[in-house]
C-alpha cells in the first residue's frame, strides 16, 4: 500500500486578510515560515519517510517546502501541476464572499478568465494516478495550496458538493492518504 502526504503552504498576508490568493504569487508571512519550520521539525521528529518533496511553483508553496527540506534534509522539486487554480475575477476578494461561495459549486465555470474545477481536478487527478504507479517504490509529500487539497481529499473519498466546496485544512497542516 502506498501512502502520499499532503500539506499546505504556511500562511500569507492574504490569508490573514481573508483574501483568495488563487495562481496569485503571495509570499509567506513571518508566520507563515515559522510554520513550515515547525512542520519539518514535526516530520523529522515523528520519522514520517519521505523520499521527495512535490511543491506547487508559487513562491508560498516553494518555501514552505524549502523551509521543510531544510530542516529535514529530504529532496525537493517544483511540479507545476500542484499550481493553485486560477480564480479569475475573484483573486485578492474575500474568501468567505457569497457570490464566490456559490461560483465554487459550479464546477465548469471559469470565474471570467480562471480555470474550471473540472479541469483543476484533471491535472491533480493525473498527477496523483502517477504518484500511486510509483507509491510502492517512493514515498511524496506534496506542498501546494487549499484549492488543491479538496482535489485531493475528492481523490481518495467521495464528497457532495457541498463538502467538496466546504472543504480546507490549516496553514502547515498534514495528512496522510492511503492508495
Amino acid at each position: 500500500m502506498g501512502i502520499v502526504y499532503f500539506t499546505r503552504h504556511g500562511q500569507t498576508v492574504w490569508n490573514v486578510e481573508n483574501k483568495i490568493c488563487g495562481s496569485t504569487d503571495v509570499p509567506l508571512t513571518d508566520l507563515g515560515r515559522r510554520q513550515a519550520v515547525e512542520l519539518g521539525k514535526h516530520i523529522k521528529e515523528s520519522n514520517i519517510s519521505v523520499d521527495e518533496i512535490l511543491c506547487s511553483p508559487l513562491i508560498r508553496a516553494k518555501d514552505t517546502a524549502k523551509c521543510i527540506a531544510k530542516v529535514t534534509g529530504i529532496p525537493l522539486r517544483e511540479e507545476i501541476r500542484l499550481v493553485e487554480q486560477n480564480f479569475g475575477k475573484y483573486e485578492s476578494t474575500p474568501r468567505d464572499g457569497a457570490e464566490f461561495q456559490r461560483a465554487k459549486m459550479n464546477f465548469i465555470s471559469h470565474y471570467d478568465g480562471g480555470e474550471t474545477m473540472l479541469h483543476l481536478c484533471q491535472r491533480i487527478y493525473n498527477l496523483l494516478d502517477e504518484l500511486r504507479e510509483e507509491s510502492e517504490k517512493k514515498t511524496y509529500l506534496l506542498v501546494a495550496h487549499n484549492g488543491i487539497a479538496r482535489v485531493i481529499q475528492s481523490y481518495f473519498f467521495d464528497m457532495t458538493n457541498e463538502e467538496f466546496a466546504r472543504f480546507g485544512i490549516k496553514n502547515c497542516e498534514i495528512k496522510m492518504y492511503c492508495f
